[in-house]
């Protein structure tokens, strides 16, 4: 009896189904090898706007600030997301100190004996989302005169002292600009004797106001430097180094309606014309005091909560132990249809289009990680504290960190990252369709705008990509669409605003591409696609701005020497890398001795770590890209030299040119560990 072809097929498919039980090396191998491709144009040709659009949706249906209950709903939501994706998941709790608004309130005193209540919520969201606070402010109160301050930098108070004004025992009127973090405009305003702060932010839609925390550093201000497990040590509030992480004044803000009733009414010295009040320019005349006074009250509840970090991995076939991690985080200050669940968003919808592959016969050579952080709002918690619980793991197995916070905020492409991924992104965009241009790619709309394609760096704490880069050594790419969008950190930024600013969700399609392509490709191309000649050419321009920035007394030799030796071994590196990929076939010795190249590849990044860290901020270790203490600096690279530059003002020449020359020896030093760590020799 001839067999049906549905029994040939049956028969096929159990043959098929005996060799991927039997040889499941074999088996991923070819898969890697031969299909890698056909798995990326799967993952491409399987997003959809609205799946985006409907994760994107249920994300905002209510607030969910880190510690709330709400928030506990959105935990749910996430973790029920990748389990019911078949996906390994985990979560990983941490108890860490977080700081919420109990009351506010503000009144405007006028020279005539009248009074007027200033709203500090936002008309209609009372009740529905968390009143507009700073997290860390401490309590207090202060019946005062109010000076304005512009934007609460150095520059400005040396304005108002040549005018004769001094903030001291006065409540600032500051704005929010890009220089200073709302933390340093409090710390300066606190040195300079004023009693509050009240910030405004200008741009912002009529009626929003931004919320925003004030602490100084990253993580639980009660655990510096490792994590707030349950149970763990913590140290006291009035402990020094938690006083110094917290604010010593009390702050609020407010928004710009109010913010113009107040300087409007405002008399003194006449506002400097250098600061620009473009906005509100024809209404106010001057800096301050005058006759009015200011009520203000500020009631805050510092508590012990759990946050949550959740995590669904996707077992690497070859090498298990090597990681490519994707992260974003979920809290909001209020709805976060824009920061950050259009990014939340962009990660599930990864997740399932991972969970296809899977079933398309994928398996990753190397093990990724998607990771929904808790806390970000509040001082990049969550993520800090599990990159401090897990420092030593991550040093040894993290291949890359992949950051999407505000996925969409607008229209343009933007990323940043460490220089040796600069190709990688551009490759990858290339083969993502544009969202707004028909027939094209994202590359080349990127080129085509204004200065070309001008990938940013990581100097910044600004997101999740701060603990992994700055801390641990991580190479880092951050990824979004649109600058800026005017209702940050406000009761309106929800899904109706977000349908506005990507009405087709086609930008949240193309964001999710790109990410999700880049870690396609770090965990399945056999080398790892680092290009160090690039971060070489890279630091060679940063050295070559600091050298014209120091002009006479110091030298970047040291740095540049460094620079060559990272070049030449980067150049050998790429000879290497050919061979391997010329091979059609390896054996158990090569695949070691390539296991051996990807290492070198990967823990390049950590030799920009310095054990000391930068002075005065020693939880940040890289000496390439970090925070300097100087917000003014010109440079965004360099932060330990950057910092000796500013401080070198205020001591003797000689000790000033010695102590910026130190700095430059410790960041050629790391520059020359990058490039032992790529040689790999010890001997």
């Amino acid at each position: 009896m001839p067999y049906s072809w549905s029994t040939l097929l049956a028969v096929f498919i159990c043959i098929q189904g005996f060799y991927t039980l039997s040889y499941p090396h074999f088996r991923n191998h070819i898969r890697s090898a031969q299909n890698g491709l056909q798995f990326e144009q799967i993952f491409l040709d399987s997003g959809t706007n609205y799946t985006l659009s409907s994760y994107l949706r249920d994300l905002t249906l209510h607030s969910h600030l880190a510690g709330t209950q709400p928030a506990l709903q959105t935990k749910q939501y996430v973790e029920a997301h990748f389990k019911d994706l078949g996906l390994e998941t985990h979560t990983v709790e941490f108890e860490p100190l977080l700081s919420y608004p109990v009351h506010a309130s503000l009144s405007v005193h006028y020279r005539d004996g009248s009074s007027e209540d200033l709203r500090l919520t936002e008309l209609g969201q009372e009740g529905r989302v968390v009143m507009p606070y700073h997290a860390y402010s401490p309590s207090g109160s202060a019946f005062a005169k109010a000076v304005f301050v512009n934007y609460g930098r150095d520059e400005d108070y040396l304005a108002l002292a040549a005018l004769g004004v001094n903030v001291s025992g006065f409540i600032v009127i500051a704005r929010r600009g890009e220089e200073l973090s709302r933390g340093k405009v409090v710390e300066k305003a606190a040195e300079k004797g004023a009693v509050a702060v009240l910030m405004y932010t200008e741009g912002v839609t009529s009626g929003g106001v931004e919320r925003g925390t004030v602490m100084g550093e990253l993580g639980d201000p009660l655990t510096p430097g490792w994590a707030s497990v349950h149970g763990g040590e913590k140290l006291g509030l009035e402990e020094r180094e938690v006083r110094e992480r917290l604010p010593k004044i009390p702050s609020v803000p407010i928004s710009a309606e109010n913010a113009e009733t107040i300087l409007r009414s405002l008399e003194g010295p006449r506002l400097p014309y250098e600061w620009g009040m473009d906005t509100l320019r024809s209404k106010i005349d001057s800096v301050g005091p005058g006759s009015t006074f200011l009520n203000f009250t500020y009631q805050e509840e510092k508590k012990m909560v759990t946050i949550y970090n959740i995590f669904a991995v996707i077992r690497g076939w070859e090498e298990p132990d090597r990681y490519v991690l994707l992260g974003n985080h979920r809290d909001a200050w209020t709805y976060g249809a824009v920061d950050p669940n259009s990014g939340t968003a962009a990660l599930l919808d990864i997740a399932r289009r991972y969970a296809l592959l899977i079933r398309s016969g994928w398996t990753p050579r190397r093990t990724i990680v998607l990771c929904s952080w808790d806390a970000e709002e509040f001082g990049m918690v969550g993520s800090t504290e599990w990159v401090e619980q897990n420092l030593l793991n991550l040093g040894y197995k993290a291949v890359v960190y992949l950051n999407v916070d505000c996925a969409v905020q607008g229209q343009g492409f933007f990323a940043q990252s460490t220089p040796q991924l600069d190709n990688l992104l551009m490759e990858v965009t290339k083969k993502v369709k544009d969202p707004d241009s028909e027939g094209m790619v994202v590359y080349e709309t990127w080129a085509a705008t204004d200065g070309g394609i001008n990938i940013q760096r990581l100097s910044g704490v600004d997101s999740d990509f701060a603990p992994f880069l700055q801390h641990a050594g991580i190479p880092s790419v951050d990824l979004y669409y649109g600058k800026d969008f005017s209702v940050y950190h406000t009761a309106f930024d929800s899904y109706d605003r977000m349908t506005q600013l990507d009405p087709s969700f086609h930008r949240h399609v193309a964001v999710a591409g790109i990410w999700g392509l880049l870690a396609l490709q770090l965990a399945d191309d056999p080398i790892l696609p680092f290009d160090y000649l690039s971060y070489a050419a890279q630091l060679q321009e940063h050295a070559n701005s600091l050298s014209y920035l120091l002009g006479y007394g110091t030298s970047v030799h040291p740095i540049t020497t460094s620079i060559q030796q990272l070049a030449a071994a980067a150049k050998q590196m790429e000879v290497e890398a050919k061979k391997f990929k010329k091979q059609e076939t390896i054996d158990d010795l090569s695949k070691l001795k390539r296991r051996s190249l990807n290492d070198r590849l990967m823990l390049a990044e950590r030799g920009f770590l310095d054990e000391v860290g930068l002075q005065g901020r020693p939880w940040f270790k890289h000496l390439v890209y970090g925070p300097p203490n100087d917000y003014e600096s010109n440079l965004v690279f360099f932060p330990g030299v950057a910092n000796a530059i500013t401080q070198a003002t205020r001591m003797p020449k000689r000790d000033g040119l010695l102590a910026i020359q130190h700095e430059i020896w410790r960041v050629a030093r790391a520059i020359q560990r990058a490039a032992d760590a790529i040689k790999g020799e010890v001997i």
